[in-house]
């Protein structure tokens, strides 16, 4: 972990899959970050939409834009993908300073490997505390629990995928 993120948080499943497959799935950043665009509890009831670039995040240098409000606060991140090495990893970071509530600049990804009756997956992401003396209030209480959701939720959704059949 580098300084400029010094928390972590991840989630880890056995997907009986085969990691090509995995990849391909994980590496649709829609489906990804679909968990973004519900309303839930811990969006306060908002939704963040995602625009991609030409790219599609499927390519190092590819951007994704999130954007949405919470609370009518506005929210806006932009990452861009810095490794994507099929079928084993991927990893994105904000670009610049995101307007986020609980979290500040982070870095993202996920790393798939052989596993018994398919692909471990691991979902991670090291975070800073966002700026400002209320943002670092708010980021010491819930950035944890935020991004337990965030990595779980990729997780969730990726086993979901393949155990729908």
């Amino acid at each position: 972990m580098s300084a400029p993120f010094p928390l972590h948080r991840e989630a880890l499943a056995e997907i009986a899959a085969d990691s090509s497959a995995v990849f391909a799935v994980l590496d649709d950043h829609r489906r990804l970050s679909a968990h973004m665009e519900k309303p839930s509890l811990m969006m306060a009831g908002a939704t963040m939409t995602t625009e991609l670039d030409s790219l599609r995040g499927q390519a190092v240098g590819s951007v994704i834009r999130m954007k949405g409000r919470i609370l009518g606060m506005s929210l806006q991140v932009e990452e861009v993908v810095i490794h994507h090495e099929p079928p084993v990893r991927k990893t994105w970071e904000t670009r610049g300073q995101p307007r986020l509530l609980v979290i500040g600049r982070y870095q993202m990804g996920f790393e798939l490997s052989p596993a018994a009756t398919g692909t471990h997956l691991r979902v991670w992401i090291d975070y800073s505390l966002p700026s400002g003396l209320v943002g670092r209030w708010l980021g010491q209480r819930l950035g944890r629990v935020y991004a337990d959701w965030c990595v779980t939720r990729m997780v969730r959704d990726a086993v979901k995928f393949f155990n729908k059949g």
